[in-house]
């Protein structure tokens, strides 16, 4: 099955998202300067893009940065006065994420924040910054539950969350897992279950990356 979720992601790759020079560079930076391989793919990309314009986003935040591959396919989908704020914890992959930034010519609308991701948080509170209109999680997992917390103080009604990676081959039915980032989406999804303030689900998706899915919700009050 492998190999036809690849051919399939392939297919629609390249008939919908068609070869992009600056976004092949992007991986080939990552790759040369040893990122982990755990971008989004060009479809997810191109959603997280459609996704940003459909919901007229003018504020992003976004927590994980990597090489800003995902970041560059957002801010595409931003208006001319949007801006992305996105916090990556390795200093070495915050680097190539700004370089990779300049080379798409979007340094004048993402910002990256380097260290780690729940201080920068509280930093951006302690900055009394305005609400976001999307956040998309995308960082270390066992954290997944603060995420969302600071996700929903920064939101308000009508903020779209999006947290990825909350599948894990299907192991989140797993209650006995030992694995930290297992019991991290679980509780995460334990929040979005009884929290008031969003309304969320999540889809399961298969491709070159594998068995894995991402959670979709929209902040009501």
């Amino acid at each position: 099955m492998q190999q036809i979720w690849k051919q399939v992601d392939e297919y629609v790759t390249e008939l919908l998202c068609p070869n992009d020079r600056i976004l092949e560079e992007v991986l080939a930076a990552n790759r040369k300067a040893d990122l982990p391989e755990i971008d989004v793919t060009a479809a997810q990309g191109k959603l997280l893009q459609l996704l940003v314009q459909m919901k007229g986003a003018k504020r992003v935040l976004e927590i994980g940065t990597l090489g800003a591959y995902s970041t560059i396919w957002m801010a595409r989908g931003l208006p001319k006065d949007g801006r992305i704020i996105t916090l990556e914890l390795d200093p070495h992959h915050a680097e190539v994420a700004r370089a990779n930034i300049v080379h798409a010519g979007m340094e004048h609308v993402i910002e990256v924040r380097t260290g780690n991701a729940l201080e920068q948080l509280s930093i951006l509170a302690k900055e009394n910054t305005s609400p976001f209109d999307m956040i998309f999680i995308d960082a270390d997992k066992p954290n997944n539950p603060q995420y969302l917390n600071w996700a929903l103080r920064f939101s308000r009604p009508g903020t779209v969350i999006i947290g990825d990676n909350v599948i894990r081959e299907g192991e989140i039915t797993n209650r006995h897992s030992t694995d930290p980032r297992i019991q991290g989406v679980r509780t995460f999804y334990e929040m979005l279950a009884s929290s008031e303030r969003i309304s969320a689900t999540a889809v399961q998706t298969v491709g070159s990356k594998g068995y894995d899915g991402f959670m979709l919700g929209i902040v009501q009050a």
